[in-house]
């Protein structure tokens, strides 16, 4: 397992980023009355605001009712954060999609409607395929406002004495957009702490962040593999992504057959990424309604269901080295407390990708509908609870907190994008916060087994 560990200081963070405001001093986001009203469904594209609308108000507000342990006496020992990078530009593979789109509008769209004209006249094609996927200004803020934000939730966790102790530890993925929010998140806590005279290290650590890379079973059978998503494509060429795409040839005076599925997503995500980039209404906003938005959120949902989450066992078991990574580190604070020692590795952040977040989530069985996600199913499944633009914003993140309640009670408690959840098939009076044991229990068998090397070993 090759890892390789990072000094980077405040100052490498403010020069990659550019940026001279030294963390301008408010931390108060506009009231965004202008939001599209269809962002509510941008899937991994949307921001972390439309999951936590308070946040529009008050970026640093906690809401500290998510956190209610049984008794006075319970003492949080250990906090462990696996975070998705934050705000980030479009993929190469998504701007020439968009580039595509755009010319075919600057030559081909009629209308006198104002957002046409705008999108003729005015609106430039400025993503470029060298901005592929790297994280923007609004990226790093994700990260440094998180940080602050889970340093009030968890004051005696994510402390200052803790940093400067070595007591927090940070991994990330090497991608540029997950190092920079691993240097972000830092920051914000530095900055929080007006710390200069330190330095904290960081690890990249791949084989944890991004298994699915290093799965020969995933990669070959559904990554690699055309067929694995036949559901999605089938979905594409159906009524109900049809009708969006006539609807989108409609309001540009366009002949049906020149919108394809392909140009109907591009045009989705442009509006997306200029509002989670720019907080910018975009004219590109006006070629959807509430309905059309309804049905790319599902096509979307439904490539993340059957890529990333339920739709082949491999896609879960994937992530088995993460997930004992996982209960290793709580089982070691466990048996630090039980031996009256003090925690060593008290938080822990780990930064990567939706796609690093979704496989686990769908290992401890969150988010389990009774049906599969199909491409015949659209209409029954408007109440379904897999939505990735509620599960996998921007900065998505699974935070596990471990308490001390005393006299060996020690109790588990699940948090997804700062709200309380709860194990799924775990209920009873305390199911919001079970004894540590019982959710070990409840994963006995993933525990026992799940080994990554067996799970994802491609066999003749």
């Amino acid at each position: 397992m090759m890892i390789t560990v990072w000094k980077l200081s405040l100052v490498h963070l403010s020069i990659v980023f550019s940026f001279s405001c030294c963390f301008c001093n408010h931390v108060t986001v506009e009231d965004y009355s202008d939001i599209p009203v269809i962002a509510k469904y941008f899937t991994t594209k949307g921001r972390y605001e439309e999951v936590n609308p308070y946040l529009i108000a008050d970026i640093l507000a906690v809401n500290t009712s998510t956190l209610r342990p049984p008794s006075a006496q319970c003492r949080q020992i250990h906090l462990t954060a696996i975070i998705r990078h934050g705000t980030r530009y479009p993929t190469t593979k998504n701007v020439k999609k968009m580039r595509k789109l755009y010319e075919h509008v600057q030559r081909n769209a009629s209308g006198e409607e104002s957002w046409l004209r705008e999108l003729q006249t005015q609106w430039r094609m400025w993503y470029t395929d060298d901005m592929d996927g790297r994280l923007v200004q609004k990226g790093v803020d994700d990260h440094r406002h998180l940080a602050m934000r889970l340093s009030k939730l968890f004051p005696s966790l994510i402390s200052e004495q803790n940093l400067r102790g070595g007591l927090i530890k940070f991994i990330t993925s090497s991608k540029h957009r997950c190092v920079n929010s691993t240097l972000a998140f830092k920051s914000g806590l530095t900055e929080l702490w007006n710390i200069q005279d330190q330095e904290f290290d960081h690890a990249e650590n791949d084989a944890l962040m991004r298994f699915f890379d290093h799965c020969s079973k995933f990669v070959e059978d559904v990554d690699n593999n055309p067929s694995a998503l036949s559901e999605v494509d089938n979905f594409k060429k159906g009524p109900e992504m049809e009708r969006v795409q006539q609807k989108i040839a409609d309001r540009l005076r366009v002949p049906y057959n020149t919108i394809t599925d392909d140009m109907a997503e591009a045009a989705f995500y442009l509006c997306a990424y200029e509002f989670a980039i720019k907080t910018v209404n975009s004219p590109w906003c006006q070629l959807f309604d509430e309905v059309d938005a309804q049905v790319l959120e599902y096509a979307n949902d439904l490539k993340q269901f059957w890529k990333r989450a339920y739709g082949y066992d491999i896609n879960s078991k994937s992530s088995c080295i993460l997930f004992h990574d996982l209960f290793a580190r709580l089982d070691k604070a466990v048996n630090e407390i039980k031996s009256d020692q003090q925690v060593s590795e008290v938080v822990t952040v780990q930064v990567g990708h939706a796609e690093t977040l979704l496989p686990l989530l769908t290992l401890l069985g969150f988010f389990k509908d009774n049906d599969a996600l199909t491409s015949k199913n659209y209409a029954t499944q408007t109440q379904r609870s897999f939505r990735t633009s509620r599960m996998l914003p921007y900065a998505a993140n699974l935070l596990l907190v471990l308490y001390d309640c005393g006299a060996g009670d020690l109790r588990l408690q699940p948090l997804l994008n700062e709200h309380s959840v709860t194990f799924p098939g775990l209920t009873g009076q305390q199911d919001s916060m079970p004894l540590y044991q019982d959710v070990k229990e409840h994963y006995k068998d993933l525990l026992g087994g799940c080994d990554f090397e067996t799970e994802c070993k491609l066999f003749d």
